[in-house]
């Protein structure tokens, strides 16, 4: 072997050698990458677990001593029977710092409970009822907790307190079932009947004015600039400037829309109208931008061949061109839309960071976002708002898993069609 073709046989080796090791510097960093991955997932599904299941304390009612007629059920205030409950369950309890700490033991939402109850069924009145009520947020981290030392929980059970659980344990009026009301209710200043599904359909709303304000919009508008508009100065300073504002901090737009949407307009303020506008343009220049690459992407021979056979300049575009692009449109589309979902900072400066209790009805009510729901809580001094927390970024995560499925099933089905 001649000394050049063994050079070559060497300098083949090291190409070989530096490939090889460029793609499992690759694999390692895909590795590594989905291994924090799993690891965020993980720890924020642990902690997520504890928000789908809630404690309930039982508690036998004497309705009958109450003397409360049928018909005043709905203007009763029920705190002090609740409170006699108790203490008829716990008669050694004397003092008034024991009282309180034992009326504690149960949420504030108990009589609450106890009247949709009664207004359920009022033939509880007439005998002693065995109800359930739910516990409050340091019993029910303490029963999820598998009764460790109340320090570990926070410090706010005391040893009475705990004796006072585990007694209701041993008879069995302490049960942990599913938590529905996590998804059948709205937000509450009580951990233990906090919910998200007036942050759901807040998002709901303000997705769908988005969607309907800028798909149509942002397509007519790649339509426009990447078939018919003249190449000139002005195409070219629209096309730089839509690309700058596919970069733009996602706040700017909840700027703008304060600006303009409320303060000049006086449209609603936390209302799914404003957020869905806010919303609308920042996702525009995504779509726009998926939109024209999309139609960019369609053979220059489809348009060649509808206008060779009499079709005019938007036949060919409507009918041949964007039913080739529509699969891309809509992958950008989506992908916006999931953007648009989990974004915060807009929605915080329209006012959508609100308390809200009640479940909107419409795009004009008052309402809030799953992302800034899950801002609000995690900034809650209570414990068991983690737990909520950490199970409403899961929530989220399932529907931007979604949607990001729905763009591909959608590219797959359209690419088979077309």
């Amino acid at each position: 072997m001649t000394d050049h073709s063994q050079a070559m046989s060497a300098l083949l080796k090291r190409r070989h050698a530096s490939e090889a090791r460029f793609q499992w510097g690759g694999r390692i960093a895909i590795f590594v990458a989905l291994g924090f991955l799993a690891l965020m997932m993980a720890s924020i599904g642990v902690k997520s677990i504890g928000a789908l299941t809630q404690t309930y304390v039982a508690l036998n009612i004497d309705l009958r001593s109450t003397n409360i007629p049928k018909d005043k059920i709905a203007s009763t205030r029920f705190d002090p029977i609740i409170k006699r409950a108790l203490r008829a369950t716990f008669p050694v309890v004397k003092k008034r710092e024991e009282k309180r700490r034992l009326y504690g033991l149960v949420s504030s939402d108990a009589s609450y409970e106890l009247k949709r109850q009664l207004l359920a069924d009022p033939g509880l009145l007439d005998g002693t009822a065995k109800i359930w009520f739910i516990a409050s947020d340091d019993v029910d981290l303490y029963i999820k907790s598998g009764g460790i030392d109340a320090k570990w929980v926070g410090g706010k059970l005391t040893a009475g307190q705990i004796g006072w659980i585990k007694t209701l344990q041993d008879s069995g009026n302490i049960e942990r079932r599913f938590n529905w009301q996590f998804f059948t209710s709205g937000d509450s200043r009580e951990p233990e009947l906090a919910g998200i599904l007036s942050a759901l359909v807040g998002s709901a709303l303000s997705l769908a004015v988005c969607f309907v304000l800028s798909f149509p919009v942002g397509v007519l508008a790649a339509i426009y600039l990447e078939e018919f508009a003249p190449r000139n100065r002005w195409t070219a300073f629209l096309e730089v400037n839509i690309n700058n504002l596919a970069a733009v901090p996602s706040i700017v737009f909840g700027l703008l829309g304060l600006a303009i949407f409320l303060n000049i307009f006086g449209l609603p303020r936390s209302s799914p109208l404003v957020g869905g506008m806010v919303l609308s343009l920042m996702t525009l220049p995504t779509i726009i931008i998926a939109a024209r690459a999309s139609l960019r992407a369609v053979p220059p021979s489809v348009r060649e061949a509808a206008l060779g056979i009499g079709a005019s300049p938007i036949q060919a575009t409507f009918h041949h061109v964007a039913p080739l692009a529509l699969p891309g449109i809509l992958t950008g589309s989506i992908i916006g839309m999931a953007r648009a979902l989990g974004d915060t900072a807009p929605l915080l400066m329209i006012g959508m960071v609100a308390f809200i209790v009640d479940v909107p009805s419409s795009i004009l009510e008052p309402a809030t976002a799953l992302p800034v729901q899950i801002f609000l809580w995690a900034d809650s001094p209570e414990r068991a708002f983690l737990q909520k927390t950490s199970a409403a970024i899961m929530v989220l995560l399932f529907f931007l898993i979604i949607m990001n499925l729905a763009a591909i099933v959608l590219r797959k089905k359209f690419e088979q069609r077309f």
